[in-house]
């Protein structure tokens, strides 16, 4: 658990701790791999079928009152007749394609630059998630567990891994970190290594006749804001009471109203992670004005209780608004 988030503009001596903005919510890490495993583990107790490595994954259908799922296991063709699907499939699944391509429109901003992330086996060195801005780029310090680190670095999107040796990596951290107080991330052995692009992107609507597409297979954040997996869960907590309300008296209000909701949430958390994405990143392309625009949008952000607050508010969740 975090107990908040803190900017740090390296070689410029600014924070901002951004506990007791949010009405003393704490900022926790949940990791993505622990909530599956609890999904997992809570489908199991209830002694219903959980299928996985399936091949051949075709929904059928989709624009009919019964639509259908074909798919391939140790096999055998099987078919599942449903009276909605939920596609939950991510960016590359199967689900938003099945759609017409007439019956989408697309979104889509590409960032020009990557995070190099990195799991160490290294206790957290700070109780809140550190941004960094630096000269040298962006640079990010969370956590896994009690003793294991999650950090990242700003780099070119088709960066060279081979070419980012351990040593390389801290001594990366270390400069990006170092705001004049001497403190330092801790090291300790590198678990994995990986190089994610950033974009933004959604799909408008999030539903075709009996298919509800939902979290990354409707849109994308890049990560700076960390939305992706809150984005996902609030789109998930709209359509679970649609679906209480239409199998329990058969209205489709709440089906009906789905994707509209979820897209008021979802372009505000756009918003505030394009805004987090713009103001901490070092553009290449950026002029001397930019720049300076930049450090002023950083040095207004650390310094007025109101723009701290904004800012709290949009990390911790926005309330909703069903």
């Amino acid at each position: 658990m975090h107990h908040g988030i803190e900017l740090r503009f390296a070689g410029a001596g600014h924070r901002i701790d951004l506990f007791g903005l949010t009405g003393g919510k704490t900022v926790t890490i949940y990791g993505q791999h622990e909530v599956v495993k609890d999904l997992v583990a809570a489908r199991l107790a209830t002694g219903r079928p959980l299928v996985f490595e399936v091949e051949s994954v075709t929904p059928e259908g989709i624009d009919t009152a019964q639509p259908r799922i074909l798919y391939r296991k140790d096999g055998e063709a099987h078919e599942l007749h449903c009276d909605v699907i939920a596609g939950c499939d991510g960016f590359h699944g199967i689900c938003r394609p099945s759609i017409p391509e007439d019956r989408l429109t697309l979104f889509e901003r590409i960032y020009p630059f990557a995070w190099l992330g990195i799991l160490a086996k290294a206790p957290p060195a700070a109780d809140e998630l550190i941004y960094a801005h630096h000269e040298r780029g962006f640079a990010l310090f969370t956590m896994r567990s009690q003793s294991v680190s999650r950090l990242y670095l700003q780099v070119t999107p088709d960066e060279d891994l081979n070419l980012w040796p351990d040593e390389r990596i801290w001594e990366e951290l270390h400069a990006r970190s170092d705001d004049g107080t001497g403190w330092r991330a801790n090291e300790g052995p590198i678990l994995q290594k990986s190089v994610t692009g950033m974009r933004s992107f959604v799909c408008e609507p999030m539903r075709f006749g009996r298919l509800f597409l939902a979290g990354d297979s409707a849109h994308i954040v890049p990560p700076t804001g960390a939305k992706g997996m809150n984005l996902a869960i609030a789109d998930i907590r709209v359509l679970a009471r649609a679906l209480t309300a239409f199998f329990r008296d058969g209205s489709e209000t709440l089906l009906d109203a789905y994707s509209a909701t979820c897209l008021r949430r979802i372009w505000k958390a756009q918003h505030f992670s394009w805004m987090m994405t713009s103001m901490l990143h070092r553009w290449e392309d950026a002029s001397p004005f930019d720049r300076r625009r930049q450090l002023a949008e950083l040095e207004y952000v650390a310094a007025s209780r109101a723009a701290s607050t904004a800012l709290a508010e949009n990390y911790v969740g926005l309330p909703f608004e069903e």
